[in-house]
């Protein structure tokens, strides 16, 4: 613990200063100068970020962050007043010299107006911890940087820096505290949200523990996308139902636009930051982020109690659908998220004519807003058309438990 090498440090400190005519007066300076530099370093390094401000963070909008200073109730004792904390914002060049310089250096201009930007540094009572908590931050506005290339606004990465100057005793030694926020990215309309999720996510994932501020790589392994999406889904939509081996050759087969590779063929190949949220999929309008964050808000707003009882395929191309379903019973249906339109489901089922030929038919993909108005399961109920859930399993039996009042209402 913290306060146990501090302990430790006065000890020797002490010791020292005890043997101080043993030591002359060449040996002594240099080692409490050796001391205060340990101290110093041991000092910031126990000041850090408790509560994270959000990582997309809209101008004009009140948020709320804390950090927490663990020597804080054994070197802040008795003081006059508080010292105080103040929150700068910082861009990623700003952040990366911070960090090079090993926090010695201090901010010559921050790169936003915050207002509510300073909180006294105080040690509760009850649990003894010493914090400075920012309740009603607000970022007025954000000075952009110079972009490269085709780099979004989105793609453009800063972080919140609190720092403080504290004086240390006996020795009155001065040391300035500062610590990073994870890195944000700062919006100023809600439209630009979903490109900003993408760009904290895909830093999140694959960034390196000791990386220079804030690089992460541009191309990363697909089984690591894999991961990373499934841990995204099960915790956006709060289920213990995971993505399964067939959802990834799918998604694989949409990212890469590629149907004619075999599953193990994908599990050799690196994906890219632009396959991910720059380059539209073919015959779309949209990326292949932007369609799965669709999906991801569909099915946590209106889905989540149909995925979890694992009655939507979902992620399945429309050719596979048509192969599934071709040699199946009139009335053979399933779910499966629309790949032409964001944030939509639709059932596709099997319909044969009076010569036996088969026609797989797709029923108009509904959105968060239609299911709001009728759940799925009262329309699954009201599709005459549609009978056993595939492979056979007759729909009352599968979505009875789903079925509302007679009138309907949300899921």
């Amino acid at each position: 613990r913290c306060e146990n090498l501090v302990e430790v440090y006065f000890q020797l400190q002490q010791q020292v200063m005890a043997a101080s005519t043993e030591l002359g007066p060449e040996l002594l300076p240099r080692l409490l100068e050796r001391f205060n530099e340990v101290l110093s370093s041991l000092v910031k390094s126990s000041f850090l970020v408790e509560k994270q401000p959000p990582q997309v963070l809209k101008t004009q909008t009140k948020f709320q962050a804390s950090v927490r200073f663990l020597l804080g109730p054994r070197l802040l004792k008795a003081l006059p007043k508080p010292y105080v904390v103040r929150a700068d914002m910082v861009t990623e060049k700003q952040a990366r010299e911070l960090e090079l310089s090993n926090y010695s250096n201090t901010l010559s201009e921050s790169t936003g107006e915050i207002l509510h930007n300073t909180v006294a540094l105080e040690t509760n009572p009850t649990s003894g911890n010493c914090c400075a908590n920012f309740k009603n931050v607000l970022l007025k506005k954000i000075k952009r940087c110079e972009r490269k290339g085709s780099e979004s606004v989105t793609e453009e990465k800063c972080a919140v820096l609190f720092s403080t100057n504290i004086t240390l005793t006996p020795g009155n030694i001065s040391v300035h505290l500062q610590v990073l926020s994870l890195p944000i990215v700062v919006i100023v309309h809600g439209n630009q949200d979903n490109n900003a999720k993408a760009t904290v996510l895909w830093d999140n994932a694959f960034s390196d523990i000791d990386r220079v501020p804030f690089v992460v790589a541009e191309r990363v392994p697909w089984d690591k996308m894999c991961d990373t999406l499934n841990l995204k889904f099960m915790a956006e939509v709060q289920t213990t139902k995971g993505l399964l081996k067939e959802h990834y050759f799918f998604l694989a087969q949409k990212i890469f636009n590629d149907h004619s590779a075999s599953p193990e063929d994908f599990q050799s190949r690196h994906v890219s930051w632009a396959q991910f949220n720059k380059e539209i999929l073919p015959g779309r309008g949209f990326t292949f982020w932007q369609w799965f964050d669709g999906v991801l808000d569909l099915t946590k707003r209106c889905l989540k109690s149909y995925w979890s009882d694992r009655l939507i395929m979902g992620f399945i191309s429309k050719q596979y659908v048509c192969k599934l379903l071709s040699m199946q019973p009139d009335g053979t249906f399933l779910l499966r998220f629309s790949d032409s339109e964001i944030g939509g489901v639709t059932i596709a089922y099997v319909m044969r004519g009076k010569d036996g030929s088969s026609q797989v038919e797709n029923i108009q993909p509904f959105s968060a807003k239609d299911l709001s108005i009728r759940s799925l399961g009262d329309r699954i109920r009201d599709l005459g058309q549609l009978r056993n859930l595939y492979p056979n399993i007759p729909k009352d039996q599968a979505f009875g438990s789903h079925y509302n009042s007679e009138w309907g209402g949300p899921a």
